[in-house]
């Protein structure tokens, strides 16, 4: 772009200004293309039914509700469902950070015998993999099933976010582990004093990723739990929108009686906003390190 220093600042051309504001309308809109489903999702979860069913959009409601909640709490699923849920991706995170760093750090010294082996055994998991059945067959046959290790265990390491760590560990200076050698570090030292506290931007993303994952969990803890006081939200959201509709999870019609039917609509909304707003509330604390740990571990390699 060209540009003319007057003093201090630096006055952009005609030309330039157009293009940035064509940039920021550009942006403007993606943005609000973005925010307005779920602006739809959140207004709806607290609109009436009749609302719902005569207006194709809103952002506000005309007539505000909270029938579609008090159904949810009056269930009580949902908060057993969330409890479980935060056990699940806490735990799980954790699970998935220490294996995927620990495999990630080792992959990343270029003097580990028979390193592009296992690279590229890491590799061909993304391009192939058991399917359902011989992974539930496995997760049975090691009595997993009914508990959360079925959760964790299958998927302790993404091959995908482990390259990523793996990019990042390879930028860092190698004169900083030299210089800890001398000092007489080992390489446990070494990874946990030195690799680990510079690598909080990529982390810090790789965790979010593994905690979305977690949160987001639905086919498998339907295939493995069974048991409902271990099930997690997503599966207490599902069991709740099918009673909303007036089903039982085997099929079966209910007989509301004098209680009378929840608002079905509104029940569907409330539970997408149950199942989003927790993970949402995580995503600040994360953003500064978001952009600079992904860009960084995914084009460094």
């Amino acid at each position: 772009m060209s540009k003319v220093r007057e003093g201090s600042k630096i006055k952009r051309s005609p030309g330039d200004q157009a293009v940035q504001v064509l940039i920021y309308i550009f942006v403007g809109v993606c943005a609000v293309v973005t925010v307005l489903p779920f602006l739809y999702v959140l207004a709806g979860s607290f609109a009436t039914e009749r609302e719902l069913t005569e207006r194709a959009f809103f952002i506000i409601p005309t007539e505000f509700s909270l029938n579609a909640y008090k159904y949810i709490i009056r269930t009580g699923d949902v908060f057993k469902g969330l409890k479980n849920s935060v056990i699940v991706t806490v735990i799980g995170t954790a699970i998935n950070m220490l294996f995927t760093t620990t495999l990630a750090y080792p992959l990343s010294r270029s003097y580990l015998r028979g390193r592009n082996f296992f690279i590229n055994m890491v590799i061909i998991t993304m391009l192939f993999s058991g399917g359902m059945v011989p992974s539930y067959l496995v997760v049975s046959s090691l009595k997993l099933t009914n508990t959360y290790w079925s959760l964790w265990l299958p998927g302790a390491i993404s091959a995908f976010n482990m390259i990523i760590i793996k990019n990042y560990f390879q930028g860092i200076p190698k004169e900083l582990e030299e210089a800890a050698r001398v000092d007489g570090c080992s390489d446990l030292g070494i990874f946990l004093k030195i690799i680990l506290p510079l690598s909080k931007p990529t982390i810090a993303s790789v965790s979010l990723f593994y905690a979305v994952g977690h949160w987001n969990s639905y086919f498998s803890a339907m295939l493995y739990i069974s048991d409902r006081s271990k099930e997690v939200v997503q599966i207490a959201l599902r069991r709740i929108i099918f009673l909303a509709g007036g089903i039982n999870t085997d099929g079966t019609p209910i007989d509301w009686g004098a209680m009378g039917q929840p608002p079905e609509k509104a029940v569907k909304m409330a539970t997408t906003v149950v199942a989003t707003v927790p993970i949402l509330i995580i995503y600040p604390f994360v953003q500064k390190y978001f952009t600079q740990g992904v860009m960084v571990g995914a084009v460094k390699g």
